[in-house]
């Protein structure tokens, strides 16, 4: 089966924001975001959506992998076989950015792509979509600096089909379970257009304007959490960059390290929180 992609209608969406864009449909590689670094490295630094049919060593935040067998490590699918419909949709988001804070930046890109996906999709801090606890995407942002310019590839990876979740650190959720009308080709056509307009306006004006966006769709906000850096307490949203808000026994404590992981706990007795909880 061969996958039709959307290619010139995305061209067409988003060339005009991004003048010199280009599109491209691999059927294997690596991983999306470790050829874009490479390019980018080598000093090419235009903008590129690069999207990959199959990945052989897909990459998460942390050093996780992105491993489409039933032994992985983490959520993602890395692609299908050859004539199988795509189990997955993996693509990298490359160009030049020169946001003044870079503070918040995968807040905004996952609240891009739930906002183009479906209502009931939340957020988890820093770089998860959640469907009722259950992982659906994953996102990893890379930066390098060539002299004067610094370039960002964001990587995206979306469960289409339902999966094997044996092994995983967190059950995976399928799109189909929501829409299984969208396969990945149509799945990117509703993503990307969006998410290039959500970097540019976040390069302009920073995360502070979505944070009530973003807590409407925040999936920890009043929950217990447990964080690997041994914090623990009850989260109450995220601050004008994006900082997750914990309220712990000694006060209101702000994470913001990348290096953090975030687990939430079983949710709280009686309703969790719906109005503002962020000072």
């Amino acid at each position: 089966m061969t996958v039709r992609w959307p290619a010139e209608a995305i061209w067409e969406a988003v060339e005009p924001m991004l003048p010199g864009f280009s599109l491209e449909i691999l059927p294997t590689i690596d991983s999306t975001n470790t050829e874009l670094m490479r390019r980018a490295r080598a000093g090419r630094l235009e903008p590129v959506l690069l999207v990959a049919e199959h990945q052989t060593a897909g990459r998460g935040r942390l050093g996780r992998s992105w491993d489409s067998g039933s032994g992985g490590r983490d959520s993602l699918g890395d692609g299908a076989q050859a004539g199988a419909a795509l189990p997955s949709l993996t693509f990298s988001l490359g160009l030049p950015l020169a946001p003044a804070d870079w503070s918040g930046l995968s807040l905004a890109v996952g609240l891009s792509v739930v906002e183009s996906l479906h209502p009931a999709l939340q957020l988890k801090w820093p770089n998860d979509v959640w469907l009722h606890d259950r992982k659906l995407a994953g996102i990893l942002i890379e930066t390098a600096s060539v002299g004067d310019v610094r370039y960002a590839v964001i990587g995206i990876g979306l469960n289409i089909a339902v999966r094997d979740g044996t092994g995983l650190r967190t059950p995976p959720a399928a799109l189909c379970e929501l829409l299984p009308e969208v396969d990945a080709s149509a799945a990117l056509a509703r993503i990307a257009a969006p998410l290039v307009q959500a970097v540019q306006r976040f390069a302009r004006d920073g995360f502070a304007p979505l944070r009530t966006a973003f807590h409407a769709r925040d999936a920890l906000v009043g929950r217990e959490l447990e964080c690997s850096d041994g914090v623990t307490g009850t989260a109450r949203g995220v601050d004008a960059q994006g900082a997750l808000m914990v309220h712990t026994a000694a006060g209101l404590k702000k994470i913001s390290s990348a290096e953090v992981s975030v687990r939430a706990l079983v949710p709280p007795n009686g309703p969790v929180p719906t109005g503002p909880v962020f000072p």
